[in-house]
């Protein structure tokens, strides 16, 4: 009986704090983005810092300090078995480019402890973006 309350309570804590994660705003930084190609190929690297600020409305990239997107989310699925380490968000969101409506999407992925971005905005299939997250803080 005692391991079956246990289990219960492990899976409840587990659940919530999974729960919790995908609820909160948080704030990416990395050091390196790579540029890929449609096919997944590496186009090019570069180092620059990067901060990217998602709210449960929002999406906000800077790249060196400079401003460079702003979306709002249109949808957002996130699953995390272990928060920050092992799981998966995906974001749709959309941005004004020069006058017109862009959809982009964000996934971020957790796997074996690291933390990737993807990012790929629609209609610009040979230009994805891979970027290793270096710190990932949730906001209260």
């Amino acid at each position: 009986m005692k391991k079956i309350i246990l289990t219960l309570g492990l899976l409840v804590a587990i659940g919530t704090a999974t729960f919790a994660q995908c609820d909160k705003s948080v704030v990416l930084n990395s050091s390196k983005t790579d540029h890929l190609d449609a096919d997944g190929k590496l186009t090019r690297s570069e180092d620059e810092s990067a901060m990217i600020e998602i709210s449960k409305t929002t999406v906000d990239v800077s790249i060196n300090g400079e401003h460079k997107i702003a979306g709002i989310i249109k949808s957002t699925t996130c699953d995390w078995k272990v928060p920050f380490k092992e799981g998966k968000t995906v974001i749709k969101a959309s941005t004004d480019r020069d006058g017109q409506e862009k959809t982009f999407t964000m996934t971020i992925e957790g796997k074996d402890g690291k933390v990737t971005l993807y990012f790929e905005m629609e209609g610009e299939p040979n230009d994805k973006v891979r970027v290793g997250i270096d710190k990932f803080v949730a906001k209260a």
